[in-house]
């Protein structure tokens, strides 16, 4: 539908949508009403970002599209939920309700993971990535290392459906998604992992996230944690234990306030060199620890 001259500029009806989404609580607001206009109009950011300029008018389907999305985001509906996706890093990934929506911060993570994959001796290293939601972490590293082998492992059912629906559309040959508990996760690896990568449920069952759009729509098996959220943690260390290569890393993002305890917890279990890495805000976000040698690699060293 073609506007006609009485059809408001698409700029105005963008400010309108970005007021309203304000007076809801959204922090970037204008950020998701140009998101949102992009999403109806079939197009991206930096286009509607150019009509705007331009003045281009918006027809009156178009406003009535957007109006109904704008009241969904309005009522702390995910961004994501609405428009069907999620960017991480280069990947644009479907997500919906059942699945966690990947965050900005958890870059940090694949970074680790991917630098460490690639930093790796092996011809063809081989990475774990546990409890991996809608894949992203997984499929980062599987896109950004080619030359790797990735395994991402799920148990919730609603995740994987997630999961596998952006693994078959990204379509990395190196990466294989299994329906499997973490604690028997591959057991096929153990002993030859480079990178083990979690971004665990964290939160502590007695916490309340602040932000409506986790609290009310991310599924909790993939928020809390247990007492002190670090019940997941416990059994990735020692997963990760079993499956790393001596010399391999595990890398676990956890909340702000979990780096000391989570550092305690894998020297406990005998990971080395536990270290806390902030993310782009400079809260604490990922530890990271190294498998030790093991006890053949010790005797065969001091014989």
């Amino acid at each position: 539908m073609a506007p006609s001259p009485s059809s408001p500029r698409l700029g105005d009806v963008l400010r309108r949508a970005a007021a309203q989404l304000s007076h809801a609580g959204i922090a970037d607001a204008a950020v998701d009403a140009e998101l949102l206009a992009a999403h109806v109009l079939g197009t991206g950011r930096g286009a509607v970002q150019a009509a705007a300029v331009r003045g281009d008018a918006a027809d009156e389907q178009t406003v009535a599209q957007l109006d109904a999305l704008v009241r969904r985001r309005a009522s702390r509906e995910p961004l994501q939920h609405i428009t069907g996706t999620a960017p991480f890093r280069h990947l644009d990934l479907l997500v919906g309700p059942g699945v966690f929506v990947p965050r900005p911060e958890t870059e940090i993570l694949a970074q680790i993971a991917i630098d460490a994959l690639t930093a790796a001796a092996a011809p063809s290293p081989v990475a774990v990535d546990l409890g991996t939601g809608s894949g992203a972490i997984a499929l980062a590293m599987a896109t950004e290392v080619p030359h790797a082998r990735v395994y991402a492992a799920e148990n919730s059912v609603d995740a994987f459906v997630w999961a596998k629906e952006n693994f078959a559309a990204v379509g990395a040959d190196n990466a294989r998604l299994a329906f499997i508990d973490l604690e028997r996760a591959f057991p096929e690896l153990d002993g030859t992992v480079s990178v083990v990568a979690s971004n665990p449920p964290y939160v502590p069952d007695a916490a309340i996230p602040r932000d409506p759009e986790v609290r009310f729509f991310d599924p909790p098996a993939a928020l809390y944690g247990g007492e002190d959220g670090l019940d997941v943690v416990r059994v990735l260390s020692g997963v990760g234990m079993r499956l790393a290569h001596p010399g391999g890393i595990i890398a676990i993002e956890h909340g702000e306030w979990q780096g000391e305890p989570i550092r305690d917890l894998l020297a406990a279990d005998g990971w080395l060199a536990a270290a806390t890495h902030a993310d782009l805000t400079t809260r604490d976000r990922v530890t990271t620890a190294v498998r030790p040698p093991s006890e053949a690699d010790a005797h065969t060293r001091r014989d």
